[in-house]
């Protein structure tokens, strides 16, 4: 039986970066499983690669067909965007591994879907202090930075990655991506062993 990576944080702890070298890790040999959401593509961003942008319409089509695992909806200062993962048959875990990346709340609705000894929690944090620094810098190179929404997902993050709620998921172990390489080899030694 395979399992599912799921890599999760606050914003800006490296997330994406840790993911995508997973991704891209032959010896790993990890399929991935794209979520799709509702907020506008970013620059750089491919449709498909990090994740489905769909509208509002295609996703109330997919809720209908009932292939919604989980869906979170994040109220912005540009309006409601939806983050969820689909059941779009593609996952077969009697032959692969797979990593997904994603919010708590978003484990917490994936594992209840596949189960504990399928889904394995991939937390990464980092001082709050390097992580603001590091979202003002992305923020500053994008063409129209959103200030705004920055300082909002930073102050939900405070909420949403709550110890009591590390907690009730049992998400013990942690991995500190202050230095990538030394988080990274981390990462990949324990979906090694975890593998065999």
């Amino acid at each position: 039986m395979g399992r599912i990576f799921y890599v999760m944080g606050k914003s800006s702890v490296g997330k994406d970066t840790i993911y995508n070298m997973l991704v891209n890790d032959k010896e790993l040999g990890l399929k991935t499983i794209v979520g799709y959401t509702t907020r506008p593509m970013r620059e750089g961003e491919v449709n498909g690669r990090e994740y489905f942008f769909v509208n509002e319409d295609e996703l109330k089509k997919l809720e209908q067909a009932g292939k919604v695992i989980e869906k979170r909806g994040y109220n912005t200062v540009y309006g409601v965007w939806n983050y969820f993962t689909v059941d779009d048959e593609n996952i077969n875990l009697n032959e692969n591994n797979y990593v997904l990346i994603g919010t708590l709340e978003s484990y917490r609705n994936v594992r209840d879907y596949y189960g504990n000894e399928v889904v394995v929690p991939i937390y990464i944090e980092v001082e709050d202090g390097i992580r603001l620094i590091r979202a003002i810098n992305r923020e500053m190179t994008q063409n129209t930075p959103k200030y705004e929404e920055l300082c909002r997902r930073f102050l939900a993050d405070a909420k949403d990655f709550a110890e009591e709620i590390l907690d009730e998921l049992d998400i013990k172990k942690r991995y500190n991506n202050e230095n990538l390489d030394k988080c990274y080899e981390e990462i990949k030694g324990e979906i090694l062993r975890l593998k065999q």
